[in-house]
């Protein structure tokens, strides 16, 4: 499971997957009647949630309506290392040699099972496009902690699992019924990754030779809240593509944060509920959970669902659903950086 260059391996990452698996929590108590309750209800819902979030959409018509894989904490860990190992494995796969290259995987390989064994206890669910025996796509739901989380909320159980559902299906929908997205989202990975650490890294070279005006620029930043660090890594050229990449994850999680609000207490009777609790949930913590978030990019990740979602909003009461899904007719109908800031471009840009 590990990328390798002349027989070693990049990251280890079996060693990532072993790391993770071993120090996820294990995740509540709960009956075992009730625990096999939630594993089935979470399986089968995923078919009627992604029913809904075709009629919503419009996306998908003819394509199987397939059940979700329920996990636990451990099995988690172990898919998401996978996913990694296949997402990055071509742009990492000339990239270490020497001597201290199998040092090297073993300690990325443990840092990297550390960061997913703390997002294993928060993971509700997740698409992978690149998971299952096939590589052809897998959804996965994290039992656990749905539980943990509508006991958390004291929310209707079923409601809320139907509701995390519609999120996840939404994003199966993404890369399954818009037949170029898994492949350039895969080729512009494979350009961020292999531009910061091939020939052509020259935003490494600049970050080292400029080090301390990079720091002050960064603790700037974070006291204004304008920029991520990972803004200041890139080259003119791999910011570029860092700011393609922004772009589709901000629209692909604010698509599915608006789908799962929009399909309404038709479907989702306490939805507003849910929404409330669960965006109080979504920001709380402590002093030390904020800080791991902020670290890891968790806090970045739930600025893009708020992005997102209003930029899909916008677009969607200006020119309909429809008009809305012009976004998936090419890479070059996606919105910009800028744009998904300002909607009301993209809408000009795309439908004059």
């Amino acid at each position: 499971m590990s990328t390798k260059t002349e027989g070693r391996p990049i990251v280890d990452w079996s060693l990532a997957a072993s790391t993770g698996a071993f120090l996820a929590r294990g995740g509540p108590t709960v009956p075992r009647d009730e625990a096999e309750r939630a594993v089935v209800e979470l399986r089968d819902l995923t078919i009627d949630a992604e029913a809904h979030v075709r009629e919503l959409t419009g996306l998908g018509a003819g394509l199987p309506l397939l059940p979700g894989t329920v996990v636990d904490r451990p099995g988690w860990v172990r898919s998401a290392a996978a996913g990694l190992d296949a997402l990055t494995g071509k742009a990492l796969g000339d990239v270490q040699r020497g001597p201290f290259a199998p040092v090297l995987a073993g300690g990325a390989g443990v840092q990297t099972g550390v960061v997913l064994a703390f997002l294993a206890s928060r993971v509700l669910g997740q698409y992978d496009p690149f998971g299952g025996e096939d590589r052809e796509g897998r959804l996965l739901l994290v039992a656990p902690n749905v539980v943990t989380a509508e006991r958390a909320m004291k929310v209707p159980g079923t409601d809320f699992r139907l509701w995390v559902c519609l999120h996840e299906c939404t994003h199966r929908l993404q890369f399954t019924a818009v037949d170029w997205l898994r492949d350039y989202f895969t080729d512009e990975v494979e350009r961020l990754v292999g531009g910061l650490t091939g020939a052509d890294a020259d935003g490494i070279t600049e970050l080292v030779t400029n080090l301390p005006e990079t720091l002050r620029q960064a603790k700037r930043a974070k006291a204004e809240g304008s920029l991520a660090l990972a803004d200041l890594l890139q080259s003119p050229k791999q910011r570029e593509v860092f700011d393609r990449l922004l772009a589709l994850s901000t629209l692909l999680e604010g698509h599915a944060d608006y789908v799962m609000d929009a399909v309404g207490p038709s479907v989702v009777p306490s939805v507003e509920t849910i929404r409330a609790r669960f965006t109080a949930r979504r920001n709380g913590g402590s002093l030390l959970d904020r800080l791991l978030r902020s670290l890891l990019g968790v806090d970045a990740k739930i600025r893009q669902y708020a992005q997102g979602a209003a930029f899909t909003r916008q677009v969607v009461d200006e020119v309909g659903m429809s008009g809305f899904n012009a976004v998936w007719t090419s890479p070059n109908t996606l919105p910009t950086r800028a744009e998904i800031s300002a909607p009301e471009s993209w809408v000009r840009r795309v439908h004059g």
